[in-house]
């Protein structure tokens, strides 16, 4: 009867330590933006291999304060979901599947990848 509930037990460790080593993942590839820098000049930022679940501010360098970047493009392996707004809240999102892209209309301020 030990023996069984040894490996019962064994069986259920092996369960959960496979299940906390998958979750904190990132997606593989690259995301990319184009932004404007404070002298007016036009740039693309990116992120390598970003954390999944992980709500990302985009912001690049020397542009303005709470300007919105734009034309995203998805190059990871993972749905991308793309806020107008920081911080992934409000009502204007868009969703991005792995390998997609959007146009310069598609003003971005947050990404979170799935």
């Amino acid at each position: 009867m030990r023996l069984r509930s040894s490996l019962a037990a064994s069986a259920g460790a092996v369960v959960l330590l496979l299940a906390t080593a998958g979750s904190a993942s990132a997606a593989n590839g690259q995301f990319r933006y184009t932004y404007m820098t404070s002298d007016g000049y036009e740039a693309v930022g990116f992120m390598n291999d970003p954390d999944s679940a992980t709500c990302i501010n985009i912001q690049g360098p020397g542009s303005e304060p709470g300007s919105a970047a734009y034309a995203p493009k998805n190059r990871t392996d993972a749905v991308a979901t793309v806020f107008l707004e920081a911080d992934c809240t409000g009502d204007a999102y868009f969703t991005l599947r792995p390998g997609g892209g959007a146009s310069e209309r598609l003003l971005v301020r947050s990404v979170v990848f799935s």
